[in-house]
């Protein structure tokens, strides 16, 4: 009776993190008539604030801390209908999975992995395109469900930004 009591709390917990997780989420932006799409699970913070990012956070249980699948469930998914440039990275167009480098969980690192339609927590750093430091700062309230944006930021400027808990990383992105 023990056991089966357990389990059901177990279950009851696993339970309310996939509730917790809005699957499918997508930011999309067009620029120079050439779409930039992201496709994520968006996890919340579900109460953790505080106990998210780090070593010994929630995240620093995956089995690949310090890289962090930006996301929840299948790996975040970067189309791109024109080439990029983000920062001296150049990608081609097409699609990528988007990962973050989380050894300094105030100072992100996005990267841009060649691989697609894997798991979140299936990543490697073989098929890595490239690795971009973000620009960090603190949003002006707790974001409790993780939000991409991609917005114009002038000309052929696209603002990739992600959010989550007390943490925002951004990266320009120009489209050629």
């Amino acid at each position: 009776m023990k056991k089966l009591m357990l389990w059901a709390g177990i279950l009851a917990v696993a339970g309310l993190a996939v509730a917790a997780t809005k699957a499918d989420q997508t930011a999309t932006i067009t620029v120079g008539g050439k779409t930039i799409t992201i496709k994520y699970s968006s996890p919340a913070v579900n109460g953790r604030t505080g106990k998210l990012f780090g070593k010994d956070g929630q995240i620093g249980t995956d089995n690949g801390y310090p890289v962090w699948r930006a996301g929840a469930n299948a790996a975040t998914a970067l189309h791109t209908d024109a080439d990029l440039t983000i920062g001296s990275l150049s990608i081609p167009k097409g699609d990528y999975t988007l990962f973050v480098n989380l050894a300094d969980p105030n100072n992100w690192e996005l990267i841009v992995n060649k691989q697609t339609g894997q798991s979140g927590l299936d990543y490697d750093a073989k098929q890595d395109l490239g690795r971009v430091k973000m620009t960090m700062t603190k949003p002006k309230a707790l974001v409790e469900q993780l939000v991409y944006t991609l917005t114009n930021a002038g000309g052929n400027k696209v603002k990739l930004q992600l959010a989550w808990e007390n943490h925002e990383g951004s990266v320009i992105a120009t489209v050629k």
